[in-house]
């Protein structure tokens, strides 16, 4: 059976914590935003402040880059957007000891798919929840849900401040 979390994107911005929960609205991992750095980290933590991941920006690289580490601060992703992506968002996942990932849908609204080859490993969607600022992703069995997670809020960082620069 496959995983369901909710997020709420307003809450995505540097320095807040937020939580992301389960299905029955159980909180089940924080995620703390740090601030005294000179690049946006996202710190996933478990129930007990254990580090399970974090989301970091890469300096000095081609915009629209950010890396998942472990709690070891070692790279287990390279989440980078698509140069041509017609009619639709598409990013892709270099991910280190697994099969490379591929993010593409409306990723404005929060409805698209993340894919191992043809085959969806995740889905994010705003339709499971009534709240405008919510979305949900559901997590393949046989997944890293916290790389998945981890990859979805980059993603939502990125397709949001980009919107934001542009205002």
């Amino acid at each position: 059976m496959s995983n369901r979390y909710k997020i709420r994107q307003n809450l995505i911005s540097i320095g807040d914590d937020f939580w992301i929960e389960n299905e029955e609205g159980k909180r089940v991992f924080k995620v703390d935003g740090k601030v005294l750095r000179i690049r946006k980290t996202l710190v996933f933590e478990d129930m007990n402040g254990r580090k399970l991941a974090q989301i970091q920006e890469r300096l000095l690289t081609i915009k629209d880059t950010m890396v998942v580490e472990d709690a070891d601060g070692k790279d287990i992703a390279v989440i980078k957007k698509a140069l041509i992506a017609p009619l639709r968002d598409k990013w892709n996942v270099k991910v280190k000891d697994g099969a490379d990932l591929v993010v593409q849908g409306n990723i404005l609204d929060h409805e698209y798919s993340i894919k191992a080859g043809r085959d969806k490993v995740a889905e994010i969607s705003k339709k499971w929840f009534r709240l405008t600022d919510t979305y949900g992703v559901e997590v393949d069995p046989g997944q890293n849900d916290i790389l998945i997670l981890a990859i979805a809020v980059a993603v939502d960082m990125m397709t949001h401040n980009d919107n934001k620069k542009g205002k």
